[in-house]
């Protein structure tokens, strides 16, 4: 599921100091924003849209395709499968540090009612040009533009760094999936993978992804399968072996998880593997020119 002007959001956590700066930079780029929630502040209005004490309220008087949680990690869980029973299709959670047994019962209720979740820990969504969910700058038209090159990232920072790089290189976006940095997630790389895989306005994939876990592996298998080329990026190289390394998904046991494996994996799939960001592009256009030749 990618992003469209069209999808209708619902903004959980509307009223805080973060949801309403991001609220306001969603609906000023386009973003169909309906309506939010604050249990506190429940009938009042807030940037033009209404807020109510839950989804399940705000769903009776609107249709809700997407819903967006700015919600402290305690809070997390209750808001999630407000979220599912109010019928939305795509939730994206942005809050880390939810407690794992918490995680575990938000995906629970996704799968009950069909909804797929992005993150947690995700920094979100952008469909260049036309909307956005979540906290990337898609806004900035230095690091985003309309354009064929799907970005798959586990790291908000690191894929606005590869969109910067991208765009600097004459190359546009024609979507960016966070797809999080916890160790589980709703929407996988490979998850990813194939919603871009199957975007007729997808003409390439870059997949950000970091040492730890096995999403990189995945992703390959499916990337082996398909006639769009795929070039990678696996931050962690460096990384002192024993230690975690920033995102709660990149913790490396023994062998597993670790950068050479990913990259030999991704490269026996047929994928360019960059050695820096800055590399992305060089290998990018060689893939697409590879191809058209």
């Amino acid at each position: 599921m990618i992003v469209r002007k069209e999808h209708r959001v619902l903004v959980q956590g509307i009223t805080g100091k973060q949801g309403t700066f991001w609220t306001k930079a969603m609906q000023d780029y386009g973003t169909s924003v309906v309506a939010g929630v604050n249990p506190r502040k429940a009938g009042s209005e807030h940037l033009g849209v209404p807020v109510y004490a839950c989804a399940v309220d705000a769903a009776r008087d609107n249709r809700i395709d997407v819903s967006v949680m700015f919600i402290p990690p305690m809070a997390a869980k209750a808001a999630a499968i407000d979220a599912c029973e109010a019928g939305v299709k795509l939730l994206v959670c942005l809050t880390e540090h939810i407690p794992a047994h918490d995680v575990m019962e938000m995906h629970a209720a996704a799968a009950a009612n069909g909804v797929r979740i992005v993150g947690p820990n995700t920094a979100g969504l952008v469909t260049p040009g036309e909307c956005f969910v979540g906290i990337m700058p898609a806004f900035n038209a230095n690091v985003f533009r309309p354009g064929e090159i799907g970005v798959i990232s586990r790291s908000g920072s690191l894929g606005t760094l590869v969109s910067l790089n991208l765009t600097q290189s004459g190359f546009g976006q024609s979507a960016f999936y966070g797809v999080g940095g916890d160790p589980m997630i709703g929407t996988t790389s490979r998850d990813a993978l194939e919603i871009l895989d199957a975007d007729a306005g997808t003409k390439a994939v870059v997949l950000c992804g970091e040492i730890g876990g096995s999403a990189e592996e995945s992703a390959a298998e499916y990337a082996a399968g398909m006639s769009k080329p795929v070039v990678a990026f696996i931050a962690g190289r460096a990384s002192p072996p024993g230690k975690k390394m920033g995102h709660a998904g990149a913790i490396v046991s023994g062998s597993s998880g670790g950068y050479d494996a990913k990259r030999a994996a991704l490269e026996a799939a047929g994928v360019a593997v960059a050695d820096v960001p800055s590399q992305i592009p060089v290998l990018l256009k060689e893939s697409l020119d590879s191809k058209a030749a």
